[in-house]
């Protein structure tokens, strides 16, 4: 529904009657700004000189505020907390995502292809997060003891990611046989036998 004071501002920025402004309002859906397009079309009005542009502001109401130094810093506290609201609603957001994807990817420990513990990404994160003096060594200690590290998951279980973690696992191998004294072809190179 079209209110009157729309329809007085109408008729101020295009010099047309009452009916013109509240048909072309109802046709614009109440946009003032959509109705002075509309009456541009119709050449009812002459679009702003010079390329300049319509605004729907008050410039009464405008002035006011900015002689009234408290109402504009009201204003600006206003819009210093939207703008905070925002960027905290968009973190938490962000912060679900992750979330979610940790929860639907999945950290697998598995030891002489058997599966030993499967547990999501979310968890490992929040574990290495708050006892990563534990975890981590743990993680790598276990490298040495036969276990083998993998992601599945529609995010992290792809092959790239595994093979890296496959080679860790390598690694891993090949230093416990250097340190048993093997060589490559699985032969003691200790000869006090």
């Amino acid at each position: 529904m079209v209110r009157l004071d729309q329809v007085e501002e109408l008729r101020k920025r295009a010099n047309i009657s009452y009916e013109e402004a509240k048909k072309v309002l109802e046709e614009a859906n109440g946009d003032i700004l959509e109705a002075i397009i509309i009456l541009e079309r119709q050449n009812k009005i002459n679009p702003p000189e010079g390329g300049g542009y319509y605004t729907t502001k008050d410039s009464t109401r405008e002035q006011e505020s900015n002689e009234n130094h408290g109402n504009k810093k009201e204003y600006h506290d206003r819009e210093v907390s939207v703008s905070i609201g925002d960027l905290l609603r968009k973190l938490v957001g962000f912060i679900l995502k992750l979330i979610d994807k940790g929860n639907r990817n999945h950290f697998e420990v598995e030891k002489n292809g058997e599966r030993v513990i499967k547990l999501p990404v979310t968890v490992l994160a929040i574990l290495v997060l708050f006892m990563f003096w534990v975890v981590f060594p743990l993680m790598i200690v276990g490298l040495f003891f036969g276990f083998r590290y993998s992601f599945s998951g529609p995010d992290l279980g792809r092959d790239d990611i595994n093979r890296a973690m496959d080679s860790m696992a390598g690694v891993a191998e090949n230093i416990k046989k250097e340190v048993k004294g093997d060589n490559s072809d699985g032969e003691n190179t200790d000869n006090r036998r």
